[in-house]
């Protein structure tokens, strides 16, 4: 997205698109080719792992490709530990700070350089006290262990706008079950992009991923009060 977004634009343009594809291990000379597979696929929001081989020089180019598309992509830099790191990813273009953990200071640094953040949690604890240090969004991580019974709990008692995304072990398979305990998104690892995979596959299963959680939504549709 463009740098003068601002944060409601940001969770708003999040949210409308709330797939993220994690490039984990994608290298430079790579990644505009792999953004453009997945941009044909639908996804408007692309992360990279701060401990994939010069990760800043990826979310560079991200963010040049990002400036092309204007307000219609957003770049993400996930694995981020510390509040230098946040400054790193900033400085790159990422408008998005992911972390696996909850830690205060990178919330704050986040928060402070105007960028949207999402801490990982793993516990309602945690959840409360992400949202306290100023957390814009919550990362259930790992997923396939919480579970989307852990989705629904939490819905019970967080805030009810709380975006919810699930992030580890999430597959085309599963997607359906965290969207109906009340996930606002999900982010896709290896069930999405492996580092050095073909072009072809990766378009395949980003089409299959993108009718998934699609085909969920209009059956979340479909199934509400007074829908016919």
């Amino acid at each position: 997205m463009t740098p003068c977004a601002s944060t409601p634009e940001r969770l708003a343009h999040l949210l409308s698109h709330p797939l993220l594809p994690i490039l984990r291990g994608v290298a430079p000379a790579e990644v505009l080719g792999v953004a453009e597979v997945l941009l044909d696929c639908g996804f408007r929001v692309l992360e990279v792992p701060l401990n994939s081989p010069s990760p800043l020089d990826s979310l560079a180019r991200l963010a040049g490709l990002a400036r092309q598309h204007g307000a219609g992509v957003m770049v993400g830099a996930g694995t981020v530990l510390t509040a230098t790191d946040v400054d790193a990813a900033a400085d790159a273009g990422a408008s998005l700070i992911l972390a696996p953990n909850l830690n205060p200071r990178v919330v704050a640094r986040a928060v402070q350089r105007g960028l949207l953040v999402m801490p990982g949690v793993a516990t309602a604890t945690e959840a409360f006290s992400a949202l306290e240090a100023g957390a814009h969004a919550l990362k259930l991580f790992p997923a396939d262990v919480l579970g989307p019974a852990t989705f629904k709990a939490w819905r019970a008692v967080l805030p009810a706008a709380t975006p919810l995304f699930a992030v580890g072990g999430v597959t085309a398979g599963n997607l359906a079950a965290f969207q109906r305990a009340g996930a606002s998104g999900a982010g896709l690892g290896s069930a999405l992009y492996q580092p050095g995979m073909a072009l072809d596959e990766l378009r395949r299963r980003g089409l299959s991923i993108m009718a998934a959680w699609e085909a969920a939504a209009l059956a979340a549709r479909s199934n509400a009060p007074g829908s016919e």
